[in-house]
């Protein structure tokens, strides 16, 4: 019988995000030219429930939905591959943090270059009342107090005192949205490492993930253990690494 969606996240929770990213750089092919980027959503830091790098907290690891802003003077897209305005817009009387999926991890894209936050307070109550599981912005956000008072786990490039409205606007839900280089999907799945950062997996590469994982970090511990006892690094690598 095949692991459970839960199952499988939860077997996550044994790796860190920089072994994560390791299985990705096997895995993924990357066009001749381009840089491996292996999941990682860069110079993401935690403001929520606390600020900065922190070790000893939990990761937060569930399926990514999607949120893609848009200059406020753009005028709004239509959905994508002309799919419905209800899976893929925001159809009037209904605020777009309305959208945000219970059990999913909102991952947000800001216009590059902005001021202003596209989440704060009031919204990340909103997100943690609907059980979102948290936030991850390619952009600013603001007021701390209050997201700290959310206990809404948000993750972001920066902060701002300015609200959104000076310059953004929400433009499509469930799309896949751009990260300083990673294109993240609704449906991956983002490991919010606290301590070392934040990958995403994209969806049908999951189950490689987890079984090259264990063979990397195995890898490495004897690697490290030989080392330890005044071995090389060359010679540990070419010892245990060149095995894969």
């Amino acid at each position: 019988m095949s692991a459970t969606i839960e199952e499988k996240l939860n077997a996550l929770q044994e790796f860190s995000a920089c072994d994560v990213s390791d299985a990705l750089l096997k895995l993924q092919k990357v066009p001749k030219g381009s840089t491996a980027h292996a999941g990682y959503l860069a110079d993401i830091v935690p403001f929520s429930p606390f600020i900065g790098r922190k070790e000893g907290q939990p990761k937060i690891i569930a399926p990514a939905s999607t949120f893609k802003f848009i200059p406020k003077e753009q005028d709004q897209s239509p959905p994508p591959e002309g799919l419905p305005e209800e899976k893929h817009g925001f159809p009037a009387g209904k605020h777009w943090v309305d959208w945000a999926e219970p059990g999913t991890i909102a991952v947000i894209e800001q216009p590059a270059g902005q001021f202003c936050a596209v989440l704060g307070g009031i919204m990340a109550a909103r997100m943690k009342y609907l059980g979102v599981k948290g936030a991850v912005v390619n952009g600013r956000v603001r007021d701390l107090s209050e997201l700290h008072g959310s206990k809404l786990p948000v993750f972001a490039r920066g902060t701002s005192t300015v609200g959104t409205n000076a310059e953004a606007k929400p433009g499509a839900r469930n799309v896949p949205v751009s990260f300083g280089g990673v294109t993240v999907s609704p449906g991956d799945i983002i490991f919010c490492d606290p301590l070392e950062g934040v990958v995403a997996i994209p969806r049908d590469l999951l189950d490689d993930v987890l079984a090259l994982m264990p063979k990397l970090t195995s890898q490495d511990d004897r690697a490290k253990e030989d080392v330890e006892k005044g071995s090389t690094v060359s010679e540990a690598f070419k010892k245990h690494r060149s095995k894969m």
